[in-house]
């Protein structure tokens, strides 16, 4: 597996693994695909402060992660919002976990201070992993979203570099 730095040619595969989520989980609380032209324009927001990983294996993307600006308000600079995803043949290989421990390392080395994370309650997984990581829990969000019928819960997640 190679995990390295996006690239746009990398967009396309990017947006089919994060549309898959969008329709199928709760990881995500968007609740329309996106399109080819709005996950290029979310990519371009991103560059050397706020870094896009990938992971590859046998010339397939497997997987992403993303440190995202966490608000505009120059203030929260230092902080961003994780985005992790994997294809769905490939969850539960260890993916996810070797893709944040390299982006906890981007985000230092790009001089990101705290880094947060959203999760759906029930993704015990994703809560795992976080964990595992040193991501604490500040906070739950109760009934804050609404997929597939259902009131979610965000649990908010925390780790200082």
């Amino acid at each position: 597996m190679d995990i390295r730095l996006a690239a746009l040619d990398d967009v396309p595969s990017i947006l089919e693994i994060y549309n898959e989520a969008i329709v199928n989980t709760v990881a995500t609380f968007d609740t329309v695909p996106r399109t080819l032209e709005q996950q290029q324009e979310w990519f371009a927001q991103h560059g050397d402060a706020y870094p896009v990983l990938v992971a590859e294996i046998g010339g397939i993307i497997a997987g992403w992660s993303a440190l995202n600006r966490y608000s505009d308000r120059l203030a929260y600079a230092r902080t961003s919002e994780l985005s992790l995803y994997i294809r769905d043949e490939y969850r539960g290989q260890g993916i996810g976990r070797e893709l944040l421990e390299r982006m906890l390392r981007e985000g230092k080395q790009a001089g990101l201070h705290t880094i947060l994370s959203r999760i759906e309650e029930s993704n015990e997984a994703s809560l795992h992993l976080h964990r595992a990581y040193g991501f604490e829990q500040v906070g739950t969000l109760r009934e804050v979203g609404v997929k597939f019928g259902r009131l979610l819960n965000v649990v908010l997640m925390q780790k200082m570099l």
